[in-house]
């Protein structure tokens, strides 16, 4: 489970990222949401449906994992087999700022494609 502590940081910290990410014209396109289950946090993209467009769906982008023992935070990706691989050039830090960041700019083009 994840600490109350470090939970308040990672809404603080994303409500930012959002309102940085999502201008206010594209909001009925696009939005951002996250979950929390156990210490890890996934952030996810929400559109409307192709089928239905009253219908959101939501498409995982990143998950940041929280390692209790150390407390440091981890960043991962999701590979076509819909199966989340740790991102191999940033190592875990104390700086969940410096992980949403790097899912920002994405220079590899893993989260955002």
């Amino acid at each position: 489970m994840l600490p109350e502590f470090e939970q308040r940081l990672v809404e603080r910290l994303l409500s930012r990222f959002y309102d940085r990410r999502l201008l206010a014209h594209v909001q009925h396109q696009v939005r951002l949401g996250h979950t929390i289950r156990g210490n890890s946090v996934t952030l996810f993209e929400i559109r409307p449906g192709f089928d239905d467009p009253a219908a959101w769906l939501k498409s995982p982008v990143a998950q940041f994992r929280f390692h209790s023992h150390t407390g440091l935070w981890s960043l991962h990706w999701r590979d076509r087999n819909r199966r989340w691989r740790p991102h191999r050039e940033l190592t875990a830090t104390r700086n969940l700022e410096t992980l949403f960041a790097e899912v920002d700019r994405d220079p590899t083009c893993i989260f955002w494609g």
